[in-house]
């Protein structure tokens, strides 16, 4: 072994856990903080030095690469979960003091380790891979397996229903230079996250065998600066189509305990009106409202109706109303929460859109029976009596302004609601929201930069409304154009383009993520393949020298 693998196995304590845990840690404030997005590309190199050392060692049983793998990655989602801290107390779920601490507690620290548990399996398979013999002889694949390997995680997040929340996605941090993210449009942001940590994964292993120096710092440079290169040809060369709309969104400020509280649909109604009447002023004929800003059932409720009615006619412009709608059928008695258009006919248009990605334990809790035995605030914080209905399809309202496809707050980081949106002829997004909950947190720019990500990957414009905030306007190059700051009240306007041609990436979607997968597959599979081939040679040899 060369001499500084030798080091690395020889660091004290102190030492070795500060680099395996320093890579995620600052990839985590990456996350958190766009505006130094260079440092992810650079984060994983002190972990990449102890991942890589340790994977090869075959002294180091996978129990133990599991627990160093569940230390890593709980440390990584225990700071982009930080903004749990932000939601006490949970005065408007009707909790004590002391109640909304366990709720809190165990929502940051639970969440963070229940997404650790899935993700640490990443250490020891890597390690299964990388001591079969044909990888243990070729080295350099190593740091590009860990990429893929942390990639299908995030595949496997957007995936795996409630289980995974992609919340913490690596691209977020990219989100403050833009040109480093645009090649999402070509291949995704999985194809972001691939790049990134393969290059840090590679400078470290130019570190671990200087022998191989100039190929590995080669390599590191050439995948940093073609993804330059293809960023820098996909903002020279898009162009908007067709001719401005003026859209806006509205931000009433009014939080989770103000929307529960009693006449919170009148005072609802007044805000949203003047907020309405005002960006209409400014020439908006799209007007976009926060997620269940009248937290009322809309079909049951004529009062709101007409008092909507009457907006859009007066200003003569489409109103994207957040609501609750009722299930029919099997589902009656329980509630969608939707988005309805009030177009300036004084009518409502018959499609309905309905949120597909539910909150877990906001609008629903899994597993509700054993919740409400173990910890039965946790099931209590969404205040609802049953689950909310889930939305099935991707709907698109067919609008005098153009085809705009809606989501829903949680929609916005499955990057599939987007994709389904506009391959089913969406030429601009809308995203209503309720962020409140994150108050003026880094939770709220976190969830408005995964808006930009959907932008960047379908070519569309997005108009985003929060309840408190964030609301922003975001151009298809990810850029935010317009934006209102948290705990403000007021609206954003601006110009926007209706969209038609297609990014390469809404037209292939994941492939990029599926060849991950298949790679990871193969190189863990050979391993074992090996082993079973070397048996079955041996065996033949064994029987040739008998005979």
């Amino acid at each position: 072994m060369n001499g500084m693998t030798d080091r690395i196995r020889a660091l004290p304590k102190w030492a070795f856990w500060l680099l395996l845990l320093a890579g995620p840690v600052l990839a985590g404030f990456t996350v958190m903080f766009p505006a130094i997005g260079l440092l992810e590309w650079i984060a994983m190199i002190p972990s990449g030095l102890i991942v890589l050392t340790l994977a090869s060692d075959e002294s180091v049983r996978y129990r133990k690469l599991y627990w160093y793998g569940l230390a890593f990655f709980e440390s990584y989602f225990l700071v982009i979960f930080h903004w749990f801290l932000y939601m006490y107390p949970l005065t408007f779920a009707g909790l004590s003091d002391a109640a909304s601490v366990v709720v809190v507690v165990v929502a940051w620290l639970g969440l963070s380790m229940f997404q650790a548990v899935g993700a640490a399996v990443i250490f020891p398979l890597f390690a299964l891979a990388v001591r079969g013999k044909w990888l243990a002889r070729h080295t350099l694949i190593h740091p590009f397996l860990f990429a893929a390997m942390w990639t299908v995680l995030e595949w496997w997040q957007a995936n795996s229903g409630w289980s995974g929340v992609p919340w913490g996605r690596l691209p977020l941090g990219q989100t403050g230079m833009l040109i480093t993210v645009e090649s999402a449009a070509y291949f995704g942001t999985y194809f972001v996250t691939f790049l990134m940590l393969s290059v840090g994964m590679i400078l470290s292993d130019l570190m671990l065998h200087p022998d191989r120096r100039r190929l590995c710092g080669i390599l590191a440079a050439s995948m940093f600066l073609g993804n330059l290169a293809l960023g820098g040809v996909r903002m020279l060369t898009y162009r908007d189509e067709g001719q401005p709309v003026t859209v806006a969104a509205a931000q009433g400020n009014m939080s989770s305990l103000d929307k529960w509280s009693g006449g919170a649909s009148n005072r609802a109604e007044t805000i949203y009106g003047d907020l309405i009447r005002k960006a209409a002023a400014e020439g908006a004929v799209l007007v976009v409202t926060p997620e269940t800003c009248f937290p009322v059932h809309y079909e049951y409720n004529p009062t709101l109706q007409s008092t909507l009615y009457g907006l859009a006619e007066e200003t003569d412009a489409v109103i994207l109303a957040g609501v609750f709608t009722s299930g029919t059928g099997d589902d009656a008695g329980r509630d969608f929460n939707s988005v309805v258009a009030v177009l300036p006919d004084g009518t409502t248009d018959p499609v309905i859109y309905n949120k597909r990605s539910p909150v877990p334990f906001g609008e629903f809790v899994p597993w509700r029976p054993v919740i409400m035995f173990l910890i039965p605030p946790l099931a209590e914080v969404g205040m609802l009596d049953a689950d909310l209905l889930i939305g099935e399809d991707s709907v698109v309202f067919d609008l005098p302004a153009g085809k705009v496809g809606s989501m829903i707050c949680f929609d916005s980081i499955y990057e599939t609601n987007a994709l389904d949106s506009v391959r089913n002829g969406a030429e601009l997004l809308a995203v209503s929201t309720n962020d409140s909950w994150f108050r003026d947190s880094r939770g709220v720019w976190m969830h408005n930069a995964q808006s930009a990500l959907r932008a960047i990957e379908t070519g569309r414009y997005v108009i985003r409304s929060g309840n408190t905030g964030v609301s922003s306007l975001i151009t298809p190059l990810g850029k935010v154009e317009e934006k209102l700051d948290p705990l403000l009240t007021g609206y954003v306007a601006g110009d926007v383009y209706m969209n038609q041609s297609r990014t390469l990436y809404s037209v292939t979607g994941n492939i990029f993520a599926y060849l991950c997968i298949a790679f990871c597959a193969a190189c863990v599979l050979a391993a074992p393949a090996e082993a079973v081939i070397d048996r079955i040679r041996r065996k033949k040899s064994e029987r040739l020298n008998e005979t």
